[in-house]
C-alpha cells in the first residue's frame, strides 16, 4: 500500500524512531496480507538514507528480506487456513467449486509472472500471495519468483528514492512504482539533453 498525495508523515515519523526495525515489520505484514504501508515505509527508510541516517544497502536488504519473508506467511496461510475458510459455509463452498478452477488453471500456467508482478501493485500485493497458497500453487515454484519480485521491487524502489529523492518519493507513494520510474527516466533524459545542449554551445563559441 502507499499513501495517497505525499508521503505519509506518520510513516516518516516511525522510521526516524524505530529504523530498520520497523521497516521490516511493516513491509513483513503488508506481505503477509494486512492492509498496512509497506512501500510507502520503504520510501520514507530510503529518502531517510539519502539523508545520511541509514545505510541504503541495508535499507533494501532488509525489505527484501521482509517482503519474501511475508509473501511465504501469506502464502501458507492462505493454504492452510484460507482454503479451509472458503469451505466452512454451504453457499461459500458452492461459490469457491465454480471460481477455484479456473483461479488453478490460471495459476498452473501464469502463476510465476503474477507473483512477480503482485509485487509492483498494491492492491495485489497485499492479496497475491494468499491468492497463491489457496490455488495450491507449487511452494519451491512460489519461493522463487516471490524472491525475484522482492529483491527487484526493493532495489527498484528504494534506489529510486534514494536517489532522485522525494520527488520520486512522492510520485511512488501517489501513483505507483511506475510513476516513479517515469520520474527517474523524465529527469535523466532532461540531464542528458542539458549536457548535449552545453557541448554544442561550448563547440559553437569555440569555432
Amino acid at each position: 500500500m502507499y499513501a495517497v498525495g505525499t508521503l505519509d508523515g506518520g510513516v516518516t515519523h516511525l522510521i526516524e524512531h524505530y529504523g530498520l526495525f520497523f521497516l521490516f515489520g511493516i513491509v513483513c505484514l503488508e506481505s503477509a496480507g494486512l492492509w498496512v504501508p509497506g512501500e510507502t515505509a520503504l520510501i520514507a527508510a530510503a529518502v531517510y538514507a539519502s539523508k545520511g541516517h541509514l545505510s541504503i544497502p541495508t535499507v533494501v536488504a532488509v525489505a527484501a528480506t521482509a517482503a519474501i519473508i511475508g509473501d511465504n506467511i501469506g502464502y501458507w496461510a492462505g493454504r492452510e487456513g484460507g482454503r479451509r475458510l472458503l469451505y466452512r459455509w454451504d453457499w461459500l463452498a458452492r461459490i469457491s467449486d465454480r471460481v477455484l478452477p479456473p483461479a488453478e488453471r490460471f495459476f498452473v500456467r501464469h502463476g510465476g509472472k503474477a507473483v512477480f508482478l503482485a509485487r509492483f501493485f498494491g492492491g495485489v500485493r497485499v492479496t497475491g500471495a494468499w491468492m497463491a497458497g489457496i490455488t495450491r500453487m507449487e511452494w519451491w515454484r512460489f519461493l522463487l519468483w516471490n524472491a525475484a519480485g522482492g529483491i527487484v521491487w526493493a532495489v527498484g524502489v528504494g534506489l529510486i528514492a534514494f536517489y532522485v529523492g522525494k520527488t520520486a518519493a512522492d510520485a511512488i507513494a501517489h501513483y505507483g512504482v511506475y510513476g516513479g520510474i517515469a520520474i527517474a527516466v523524465i529527469l535523466a533524459l532532461a540531464l542528458v539533453g542539458l549536457h548535449m545542449w552545453r557541448r554544442r554551445a561550448e563547440a559553437v563559441d569555440s569555432a
